[in-house]
């Protein structure tokens, strides 16, 4: 996948997005100086890319998030350096909205800016193992209301379907016609499909736009909330 300057990705919750958000950082770091990673996540305060503060400290990316992200106090405030993203054209960057229409809404804020440069892609994270994203149909009402909250239109799809550490090659093979559907009904390319590392090789030549990812963002009690 070629990547635009900035890169959205949004989508229901627990739909495994700020652990591609992180897994696209590092893969942008590989191939250009300036990356940062945003997390405008005001929503959750509890699973928020901050955990992996270390990680893109350890591989250099720029980490933009709010000081309370991590912290015991859920107060919903936006980070303060948000704006220099869209202000240094250097960067590439990297933002994980919140989840739901809910998430979105703070994305509203910056839509103007991203309009007017226009060069960036929003993606939609799709897991058809959510208990309320099981098909085409009730995946495209969650996206329709994400576009509704925060202005702007998706350009793309991340097809993440996966059973957390029990998936198996066979689960992600079987949620190739459901991300197809959901392309179909909304007009949209599926810009990768994301898998453990562990399942790439069986799964590399059966796959377009297989993109091996790690999980760098887990917490014991969320096992059942958010998977990847």
């Amino acid at each position: 996948m070629e990547f635009k300057r900035i890169t959205l990705f949004c989508g229901h919750y627990g739909s495994g997005k700020t652990n591609i958000a992180v897994n696209c950082a590092i893969k942008l770091k590989k191939d250009y100086k300036k990356v940062a990673i945003a997390d405008l996540d005001i929503v959750n305060p509890y699973f928020r890319t901050k955990d992996s503060e270390k990680t893109l400290e350890a591989h250099s990316i720029k980490l933009i998030s709010s000081e309370y992200a991590g912290s015991n106090v859920d107060v919903p405030a936006l980070p303060s350096q948000a704006y220099s993203l869209f202000d240094n054209k250097e960067l590439k960057a990297v933002i994980d909205v919140g989840g739901d229409d809910r998430g979105a809404l703070a994305l509203g804020r910056y839509a103007p800016l991203l309009k007017e440069e226009n060069d960036y892609d929003m993606l939609l994270v799709i897991n058809k193992f959510r208990p309320l994203t099981p098909d085409a149909e009730s995946t495209v009402e969650v996206m329709r209301e994400i576009e509704q909250a925060c202005g702007i239109q998706f350009t793309g799809i991340v097809n993440n379907s996966n059973l957390g550490d029990e998936t198996c090659a066979q689960d992600v093979l079987s949620s190739i016609d459901y991300a197809r559907e959901v392309a179909e009904v909304t007009n949209l390319p599926v810009k990768m499909t994301t898998v453990r590392e562990e399942l790439y090789g069986e799964l590399s030549d059966k796959i377009d736009n297989l993109m091996p990812i790690r999980l760098y963002v887990k917490q014991s009690w969320t096992i059942q909330e958010e998977k990847h």
